[in-house]
């Protein structure tokens, strides 16, 4: 990974939005470049752990059903409602197949920063697993920002 960059998580949330502006806001400060991720698992972790006596279960998902598409497509909308449109063609994306904990702990090797709100749409799993922000705030191997509050939009 290069060097003098900035790693922040997204998620399609609106504190994960602020946290992307404040990541685009620092890359500027800085010059560093920003990196934009947003994990995807397959099944949706909504359907975890559903068993009936016959084992686990999950509704039918459609055939086209994509979620790595879908998790690009939510990122490509994070950036256009958090960012102008400069400032978002400069953000390198990555749609990341995994846990977001752990996948923004790896991103983060050999970053300046790595950039989280501090709640996203997790619900029960955070509760029982703990928080992206928390993890990461343990785990990262470079400073962690752990965004709360209101954030202006970026101009």
């Amino acid at each position: 990974m290069a060097a003098n960059r900035i790693v922040v998580g997204v998620d399609g949330s609106e504190p994960a939005l602020k946290a992307l502006v404040w990541a685009a806001g620092q890359a500027r400060l800085t010059g560093a470049a920003l990196e934009a991720v947003i994990c995807w698992e397959y099944p949706p972790n909504a359907w975890a752990g559903l068993t009936t006596g016959m084992g686990p279960t999950a509704p039918a998902l459609p055939d086209d059903y994509d979620p790595e598409q879908l998790a690009r497509k939510e990122l490509d909308e994070a950036l256009a409602a958090a960012l102008d449109g400069t400032t978002a063609a400069g953000v390198v994306r990555r749609i990341v197949a995994g846990h977001p904990p752990q996948v923004l702990t790896e991103l983060a090797e050999g970053a300046d920063l790595l950039v989280v709100g501090d709640r996203g749409y997790s619900g029960v799993r955070a509760a029982l697993l703990g928080s992206v922000s928390t993890h990461v705030a343990q785990h990262a191997p470079c400073p962690v920002v752990v965004v709360r509050g209101e954030t202006p939009r970026s101009s």
